[in-house]
């Protein structure tokens, strides 16, 4: 049995997914966990393990014990590295949750205001570059992206030394990419320069796959490593045992998909909501879930379900609370933030277990937060990582309590994630690739 080497801590489902892939694409047979596992001592035969958390958005003290939790398992097993997993556009408010996880993450490593760390949100794959320490979304910076409009964690300031030094008891300082791009030992000098200066977390540019490579092999041996899931493609070359995608062709294969498809989709982005047009535009059935009406107590999942089951035979069905920024603003004026993101969720997770009830196997998950809840609904405990469908989303199979004994596929997607046409493409390939 394999040891895992490579300890993760993601804060949200789709998040933790999205770094499976990057270390099963990069050559790590890799397992992820829903939430902390019960037993705390069993073994996991992997290369990397990850324990996804549902921790981005609620208070900082809880996801701190959270996450602190989740260290403890790890190092149980034996890993030799901790990899803090959190938001390529770096979600999080002037209270955290990244910078206290940060913190909280080191003293245990290091000690009370002890130890050095990186952060890089970076994934130029998915057009996230970071550039003299501000976030771009593409051409633009993250503060005049569609992230500034987020319900939860609007992003109005692309500095993330700024962002996060509001967020830290350390001192925050720069990598710069003219430093990353002169190779593994500059980023070690600059390191050793920083630390020099009492600084605790490193902010470090990367614009593409080379400089994420260049960081990953400088940051061999280093405790802690706080990033999005970029960093994973640089990573796994530290452990050249543990690469096996040479000698394993179908390190992603996945069981023959079978069943109906659906999509519960509750992320409001930008790309999610493009994807929700493309998906009724290209005709196929869509059911839209009101809050108000959740608020005013009528059954909508029920509602929902009817509409669903005599549709499933036809193809992909979608239920989706998806909606642009001034409806959202406005339904959170009337109910409050809180309550408006709550009642949503348990009413999508409620949607997706009643699907599959009904037959789906093959069901796509839009929204961090949606996903979450959705696996959680449907007693999800792990996960194996499948192929990928766009940058950061994998199709993978699970077990649920909602079809027992019967393998069901599930892709969650962040929802900044994928192309415009993702709903449609990912079932074709699904059928194509298992």
């Amino acid at each position: 049995m394999t040891r895992p080497l490579l300890g993760c801590i993601a804060d949200d489902f789709t998040g933790a997914t999205d770094l499976a892939n990057n270390l099963v694409r990069s050559g790590m047979r890799t397992v992820q966990t829903i939430g902390l596992p019960d037993d705390a001592v069993a073994p996991i035969d992997a290369d990397a393990v990850v324990v996804a958390l549902k921790s981005r958005t609620i208070a900082a003290a809880d996801a701190v014990g959270q996450s602190l939790a989740a260290l403890r398992w790890l190092q149980a097993q034996g890993v030799q590295q901790i990899y803090f997993k959190y938001c390529s556009t770096f979600d999080s408010t002037p209270a955290g949750n990244i910078g206290p996880v940060t913190d909280a993450l080191l003293d245990a490593l290091h000690g009370p205001g002890q130890g050095f760390t990186i952060a890089c949100p970076a994934f130029p794959e998915n057009q996230r570059t970071v550039f003299k320490g501000h976030l771009f979304v593409g051409d633009q910076l993250l503060s005049d992206s569609g992230m500034r409009h987020h319900p939860l964690t609007p992003m109005t300031d692309a500095n993330l030394v700024r962002v996060l030094q509001a967020q830290t008891r350390r001192r925050v300082g720069l990598v710069a990419q003219d430093v990353v791009a002169r190779g593994a030992g500059a980023i070690r000098e600059r390191f050793a320069a920083l630390q020099a200066q009492r600084v605790g977390v490193a902010v470090v540019d990367a614009v593409g796959n080379d400089d994420l490579l260049r960081i990953g092999q400088a940051l061999a041996g280093m405790p802690l490593v706080t990033a999005g899931s970029g960093i994973a493609i640089g990573l796994p070359q530290n452990w050249p045992a543990a690469q096996r995608l040479a000698t394993g062709a179908s390190a992603d294969a996945l069981p023959p998909a079978s069943g109906h498809s659906a999509v519960v989709s509750g992320s409001c982005s930008l790309a999610t909501n493009a994807q929700v047009l493309a998906f009724k535009q290209a005709g196929w059935p869509a059911f839209a879930v009101d809050p108000l009406a959740l608020a005013a107590g009528d059954d909508v999942v029920g509602a929902a379900l009817a509409w669903a089951r005599p549709l499933l035979a036809q193809g992909p069905v979608l239920v989706y609370a998806t909606a642009e920024s001034a409806a959202v603003q406005a339904v959170q004026a009337r109910l409050g933030v809180a309550r408006a993101g709550e009642i949503v969720e348990q009413a999508l997770s409620a949607v997706a277990k009643g699907l599959v009830q009904a037959g789906v196997r093959q069901l796509l998950v839009a929204g961090g937060e949606t996903s979450g809840a959705v696996v959680q609904a449907l007693g999800v405990e792990r996960m194996a990582i499948g192929p990928q469908i766009d940058p950061g989303v994998p199709w993978t199979a699970v077990q649920s309590p909602a079809c027992p004994g019967e393998t069901l596929h599930v892709a969650l997607k962040s929802g900044n994630f994928g192309s415009t046409d993702f709903f449609t493409k990912a079932f074709a390939m699904l059928q194509g690739r298992t």
